[in-house]
């Protein structure tokens, strides 16, 4: 191998939009460095994802559970990266714990924010200005660079890509196939793996799956298995006739055939959520439906997108579940059904 050859190990993000979005770093740093090797120490579940990101060489499964220290095993992981003798680390979460691999790796240059008090794991530390970089894709990207570097304009553009997952069409047919999607169709992803006060109401989702059965479109569901009594409940909501064309997939595939079906949609309704990263990852027409949180931190990065959110005396107010004892969920519950709809056929 050329010495000329950059190797960087990236500890990436726990949760999927975080991993989608660091996609965006992936690329620039293949602009810098056309011939590096680029390997993403991550969680198991998110391989797949990293798999479809053609700038990385391999996803390296993190062995300790998100949250838990796990000193030993992190310790006798980064003993076996030794033998990779990578160029650099960029760590991209702001705990502690996350530095401590590429240190035990002996890696030279360990690249992060100053997270968690972590001056003597990290030896290229910076102090992250939130009025500089604003967006968490931003600040991903923001380490590929010297300290303070501007990253100016509007996404997607040189400095700030847009991710950009690629897909096996051959899988993707496959898919369609095996679970009875043979019409156009519009997804739908009404879960929140972070609470409920991010979720848009089953009856809106059910009153726009309605109007594109009407038409002729298939529905399809997609989420874990928390989300499959959720979907459960949009597809009972649709008139009697009209079930027939909804397709419950939440909890029923991996994530990878996930994303392979996601890929195929017309458009995608989504909440704030892992999925509404896939999808505007993937180039879908997309409409996300805001609740608690805020598109201003972690937005959609995609090109056919429109956020639709109602500006309410108490939000965002970022709970997980909504604090008011009277008009519950007025925030998710008073944005229509129509307006998705007219949002959805604006963009097709």
């Amino acid at each position: 191998m050329s010495s000329q050859v950059k190797k960087i190990l990236i500890v990436g993000p726990s949760w999927v939009g975080d991993m989608v979005m660091a996609q965006s770093l992936f690329i620039i740093l293949k602009q810098q460095h056309p011939d590096s090797i680029i390997d993403v120490l991550a969680p198991a579940w998110s391989l797949p994802i990293l798999q479809r990101m053609p700038e990385v060489r391999q996803g390296i499964a993190m062995p300790v559970g998100h949250g838990k220290l796990g000193w030993g095993m992190r310790k006798r992981l980064g003993q076996q990266l030794q033998q990779e003798k990578y160029d650099q680390a960029i760590v991209l979460p702001n705990s502690l714990k996350s530095a401590l691999v590429p240190l035990f790796a002996e890696i030279p240059e360990r690249t992060g924010w100053r997270g968690e008090m972590r001056y003597f794991l990290l030896n290229d530390i910076r102090l992250l200005s939130k009025k500089r970089y604003p967006l968490m894709v931003q600040r991903f990207v923001a380490l590929a660079h010297p300290p303070g570097t501007a990253l100016v304009g509007k996404l997607p553009n040189e400095q700030l890509p847009y991710p950009q997952l690629h897909i096996n069409a051959d899988n993707v047919a496959a898919l369609l196939s095996a679970n009875g999607i043979d019409k156009p169709f519009l997804a739908l992803c009404p879960g929140a793996e972070f609470g409920p006060a991010k979720r848009w109401p089953e009856e809106h989702y059910a009153a726009v799956a309605t109007a594109y059965a009407q038409r002729g479109w298939q529905l399809v569901l997609f989420g874990s298995k928390n989300d499959h009594a959720v979907a459960e409940t949009i597809k009972a909501a649709m008139p009697a006739q009209l079930q027939s064309q909804a397709i419950n997939l939440a909890g029923k595939t991996a994530l990878a055939e996930a994303v392979d079906i996601l890929s195929a949609a017309q458009a995608v309704v989504s909440n704030d959520s892992g999925l509404m990263h896939v999808a505007a990852a993937l180039g879908r027409p997309l409409v996300v439906v805001y609740g608690s949180t805020s598109p201003e931190f972690t937005p959609p990065l995609g090109e056919r997108v429109v956020i639709e959110q109602l500006s309410v005396d108490c939000g965002p107010c970022f709970k997980r579940e909504c604090p008011l004892s009277t008009n519950q969920q007025h925030c998710l519950r008073d944005l229509t059904a129509q307006r998705v709809i007219d949002a959805l056929d604006g963009l097709l």
